[in-house]
């Protein structure tokens, strides 16, 4: 059975996903422990957190203790946080999740990729099972066709993308903006692209792990070294933060050493700072947006107490998410509808293939005696042996017909053997074939 264990933005706090985070790999090997699943893929991403599990008998309940206890919480923490998914509903949930009608920017694009990734990763490390190949790459035919007939993905944004939307009057003047970017994974080319879309020139990129050099040599843009961090943030108007850390790298600590007092920037056009009655202009100190992308956090959510300091997070992007054109995300939500439901029917048929076995074994063993039968026939030297060859001359020609009529016979019934396992009825199929036909 397929089960697949959900945890997203809309049914959890950040809070609740960071600590999943942090423990990604002990959960991630929990789950996919022999005592508990055949195999299990996981997806992370920085507002879900999700589990496909190919696991035959098993309990929801019992998965969802080893989730909690892998994560180092109380199973009741995850009471309302966690989505749980069985049978035929995972293929309907992947499909909707890879096609992007479960993000929070309905229909953004970079979903697809998170999941190739994950079945990629599952792959890499022999925790994926065939039922689970199945189910992946069936969510990747079903993610092409929804982008190629639907246009939802140009509608949609990605989550950076909006929050770069939401954060675009305050900017204003984008090719004067000093931005500083932080990260250089997957998330973090998508955000310099959508940095370039809006038309950002002068960035500079800082990478935790020491990657910073070569992510700027391959994209053309500034590194930043390690001891250099405080004077970038210093000059930086603008930060987008998206990098695989377990504790905040930002923290107020660090924002209150660098906010410094000077002539206010291009942002100093804002029309006010986080209390809402102390204009740019008037401000002391040098404003500057924080974009976080991170899960966990990359800036500490207190870094707002700071004069100047504006935090836009994943919850706050979250929540002012837009509904995409209507007629786009109903035609996706069709296709998706449509899959599944014959991604259903397909994996019932499988459910045949013990009758479909047994009834051709029973047919296959008739047909190879009748066949024996008549080439002994033939090396007797019966009516119509060839005395050159020692055989029947027409032998080669009977198996051919018998062979034939064979599949004509077995085709009607095996047909309806699969049309009584997609109607959920295959243990009547088998006990109808074994009735007939066993020993």
């Amino acid at each position: 059975m397929l089960l697949c264990l959900s945890v997203d933005h809309r049914h959890a706090d950040l809070a609740l996903l960071e600590r999943i985070e942090r423990r990604l790999d002990s959960v991630t090997a929990a789950l996919s422990d022999g005592a508990m699943s055949r195999g299990a893929v996981v997806l992370a991403t920085c507002n879900r957190f999700e589990a496909y599990l190919d696991a035959p008998g098993l309990a929801p309940e019992r998965a969802l203790d080893g989730l909690a206890q892998a994560a180092g919480m109380a199973p009741e923490e995850l009471d309302g946080a966690v989505s749980v998914h069985r049978g035929d509903e995972v293929a309907a949930h992947l499909f909707a999740v890879s096609s992007g009608l479960e993000s929070a920017a309905v229909g953004e694009g970079e979903i697809a990729g998170q999941v190739r990734r994950a079945i990629d990763a599952a792959r890499s490390t022999g925790t994926s099972t065939t039922e689970l190949e199945r189910l992946f790459q069936h969510a990747a035919v079903v993610s092409k066709r929804v982008k190629h007939r639907t246009g939802l993905q140009r509608k949609g944004r990605s989550l950076v993308q909006l929050a770069l939307a939401m954060v675009d009057s305050r900017v204003g003047d984008w090719t004067s903006a000093r931005v500083l970017l932080i990260g250089t994974g997957a998330y973090a080319g998508a955000s310099l692209a959508a940095l370039r879309t809006r038309g950002a020139r002068h960035i500079g990129v800082y990478s935790p792990s020491g990657r910073a050099e070569a992510f700027a040599a391959s994209h053309g843009i500034r590194p930043v070294p390690a001891g250099a961090l405080d004077a970038e943030l210093r000059a930086s108007d603008l930060v987008v933060a998206c990098s695989s850390v377990h504790e905040p790298l930002l923290t107020r600590e660090r924002f209150d050493e660098t906010v410094t007092a000077g002539s206010p920037p291009f942002c100093a056009r804002f029309p006010g700072l986080a209390n809402g009655s102390l204009t740019a202009a008037a401000a002391p100190t040098r404003p500057r947006l924080l974009i976080d992308m991170g899960l966990p956090r990359n800036i500490s959510p207190d870094v707002t107490g700071v004069p100047g300091v504006e935090l836009l997070d994943l919850e706050t992007i979250a929540l002012h998410a837009p509904i995409p054109e209507l007629g786009a995300e109903l035609e996706a939500r069709d296709i998706v509808r449509t899959a599944a439901a014959e991604f259903a029917a397909v994996r019932a048929e499988r459910e045949a293939v013990p009758a479909l076995r047994e009834l051709r074994a029973y047919v296959d063993g008739i047909l190879s005696e009748e066949i024996a039968r008549m080439r002994r026939r033939g090396a007797a030297g019966a009516p119509g042996t060839d005395a050159t060859t020692g055989g029947d001359a027409r032998s080669d020609e009977l198996e051919a017909a018998l062979r034939h009529l064979t599949g004509r016979l077995l085709h009607r019934p095996s047909v309806r053997l699969r049309e009584l396992a997609r109607q959920g009825r295959a243990s009547e199929g088998l006990d109808a074939v074994t009735a007939l036909f066993a020993d």
